[in-house]
């Protein structure tokens, strides 16, 4: 299914909480709905996958019944099928693994959208986009990382555009519409790039949480310029 120039997906703005104040997550959440996101990004990380630890379905579960946004977990975890009905149990209703960390991944995204919730596939920047060829009926999104995952405040990865055009170009193949979503550096400097090259959601963490004019103008000025990027890449400009 491919977009057309009057038929701008639409454009989703999901914050990672990775730059949040963790002594008052619930209040993070509460600011960032009231902000106007589209959903939360929860970044989930073991020391294995990633060089790093940070939260678990407690902590997500914990801050569920604060807002009615939705929840995203990103796991950057070995091995996450166990724990995969944990974080569904916890209220994330999208769930995202990465292509290297399961042996069958055709099997884990079915189990995924079995649970009922809806599945994505996560790509390094080295991980070629050949891992989502046989798994596109059962994908709801992709996520390109802009940047090596583990860390946030990282620069983004500007040769990665070519990569979200081509995952872009990919996905449009399937019988079915599938997000793209971009996570790693995206600002108001960097979210016309990733937008131009077919992403349409944008996480942000660092630069949103730091915007001198507080969460609800960060959320407007990325959906903004996201949504003027696919507006030129659609008249081909």
């Amino acid at each position: 299914m491919t977009a057309t120039p009057a038929d701008v997906p639409p454009i989703l703005i999901a914050p990672s909480v990775l730059p949040a104040d963790f002594a008052r997550l619930g209040d993070e959440c509460a600011a960032l709905e009231q902000a106007g996101v589209d959903r939360i990004q929860w970044d989930v990380m073991d020391g294995r996958f990633v060089p790093n630890l940070t939260m678990g379905p407690d902590v997500i579960a914990a801050c569920r019944s604060v807002v009615s946004v939705p929840f995203e977990a990103h796991l950057m975890i070995e091995e996450p099928d166990h724990l995969i009905p944990r974080f569904v149990e916890a209220g994330c209703e999208l769930i995202i693994v990465h292509a290297e960390t399961t042996r069958h991944l055709h099997r884990t995204l079915g189990a995924i959208k079995e649970l009922g919730a809806a599945a994505a596939v996560a790509l390094n920047p080295s991980t070629p986009i050949d891992e989502l060829r046989h798994v596109l009926d059962l994908l709801d999104m992709v996520l390109v990382m802009t940047v090596n995952p583990g860390f946030g405040g990282q620069a983004y990865i500007s040769t990665m555009e070519p990569k979200v055009d081509a995952t872009r170009a990919l996905l449009d193949t399937a019988d079915h519409w599938i997000d793209l979503e971009v996570d790693g550096g995206i600002s108001a400097t960097t979210v016309g790039g990733a937008a131009g090259a077919g992403a349409n959601v944008l996480i942000s963490g660092s630069a949103m949480f730091r915007h001198p004019d507080g969460l609800a103008a960060a959320v407007t000025e990325l959906r903004t310029l996201a949504r003027s990027a696919w507006e030129d890449r659609l008249r081909g400009v």
